[in-house]
């Protein structure tokens, strides 16, 4: 696990990666904006409960793209807190936060970074409502969210309100701010933790979709050029995808 000094706000953000894509890319910049983070975690995940055969590529093939897919953009990450486990167990989200935080100071602040798509499952998720009073979750939406969408997704039993100046922008890094709204989240208990949503991504990328065409234009030897259609809609980091290349993944 990576090591943080004291006061640092970072983001732990898991997934297949599978291969990572730009959008994963403006999922984290988005964040890193607009809660000021000091660190996004790039946590590739050893072994999915809810999905145990859908990972095609293997961890170390996944691992070597994120590194290369966030090699360049500053305050990014790689953490292996959620590698494979030596017994082959699962990987979950709680454990894994949990672990993390024992890696903080006191007055560190760890988020827990996430998808709309992630976001809308996390009903399934082992221990789900614990998981946000742990580390606080930064959800990236799309436009045309709706505040009763968001709350019937919860996990059971929590409840959310809108907090006080919900509507901020993220100032404090260079280039264009990032709207953000601020809810609380609560338990039967009472207890309450931050709820951020990033509302206006436009991210429309899907990694099966990545490995369809690339199966499509690789295996039927179709030389990815430039002009190629995954090249041309900038769907991945080109070294990512010149390591896909190379490994002949997604065959």
């Amino acid at each position: 696990m990576e090591q943080f000094p004291c006061g640092r706000r970072v983001a732990f953000f898991g997934g297949s990666f599978d291969p990572p894509h730009l959008g994963h890319l403006a999922v984290a910049r988005a964040a890193r904006a607009a809660l000021a983070l000091d660190t996004v975690l790039f946590a590739p995940v050893g072994a999915q409960p809810l999905k145990p055969h859908a990972l095609t590529a293997s961890f170390e093939d996944r691992l070597a793209m994120t590194r290369l897919a966030i090699a360049a953009e500053p305050g990014f990450a790689i953490s292996l807190a959620d590698a494979p486990k030596p017994s082959a167990a699962p990987n979950f989200t709680l454990d894994t936060l949990l672990a993390l935080r024992t890696e903080f100071s006191p007055d560190g602040a760890l988020f827990c970074l996430m998808g709309a798509d992630a976001f809308f499952g996390l009903r399934r998720w082992r221990r789900s409502a614990e998981i946000p009073f742990v580390a606080p979750l930064i959800v990236a939406s799309r436009p045309g969210w709706q505040l009763d969408g968001l709350k019937a997704a919860l996990p059971q039993g929590l409840t959310m309100e809108p907090a006080p100046g919900s509507d901020q922008i993220g100032p404090e890094l260079p280039g264009p701010a990032v709207e953000v709204r601020s809810f609380l989240l609560r338990n039967p208990a009472g207890d309450a933790a931050p709820f951020y949503l990033l509302p206006g991504l436009q991210v429309e990328i899907s990694a099966s979709q990545i490995r369809d065409e690339i199966r499509e234009r690789i295996c039927d030897q179709v030389r990815a050029a430039p002009g190629s259609p995954i090249a041309s809609r900038q769907l991945l980091p080109k070294a990512v995808f010149d390591y896909i290349r190379s490994r002949g993944l997604y065959r």
